[in-house]
């Protein structure tokens, strides 16, 4: 199948043509498949969540004005798909979160550094991010991979500003101690 540009591929999708929304599927299956695995706990739930937001992506193409890219809109509808599965699977383990004082998480945040998390590779950091508590998780990857914010985010999850720098300090605290003592473990990474 030739490369078809993206208004191609809108067209495409609009009147359900089985061979666009597969090439689109395809071009996109590894991109997407790697932001849902930073949300999800393991490979199959990660597919699970790709495939509903394309799954979404199909059905909600008319929505689409071609205010930003094709692409933006997309990882915007993949990435509310995880936080939606997300917040899913924590009202099913009862988990709740903490509402943390805006003032003190900015000053914790301000006292920490990240550098073990910037020397590791991807994959590591995919797995050990894989490995946190759920709100943990699911507020650094809003921050760290997909730009979010901590204002959005808080209106995204319903929590306070403060709660979200709170927990992106946290993940990376945790991050820190696994990561350290997997080069502790290993030698090095």
């Amino acid at each position: 199948m030739p490369v078809l540009t993206d208004q191609e591929i809108i067209a495409g999708c609009k009147v359900q043509d089985r061979k666009v929304q597969a090439g689109l599927y395809r071009q996109y299956y590894s991109d997407f498949l790697k932001i849902c695995m930073r949300y999800a706990t393991n490979q199959q739930d990660a597919e699970q969540w790709m495939n509903d937001g394309f799954y979404k992506i199909f059905t909600r193409i008319e929505q689409y004005r071609g205010d930003g890219s094709f692409e933006g809109w997309m990882k915007r509808i993949l990435v509310h798909t995880c936080l939606d599965n997300v917040k899913h699977v924590m009202r099913k383990q009862g988990d709740r979160y903490m509402e943390i004082d805006d003032v003190k998480a900015q000053q914790v945040m301000a006292a920490h550094s990240d550098n073990a998390i910037q020397q590791i590779g991807f994959k590591e950091l995919v797995h050990t991010i894989q490995a946190l508590p759920a709100m943990h998780k699911t507020v650094f990857n809003l921050f760290v991979f997909d730009g979010y914010s901590h204002k959005e985010i808080a209106q995204l999850l319903n929590i306070k500003e403060g709660t979200s720098y709170w927990y992106v300090n946290q993940a990376r605290e945790l991050l820190k101690q696994r990561l350290s003592a997997n080069v502790s473990k290993n030698g090095a990474l």
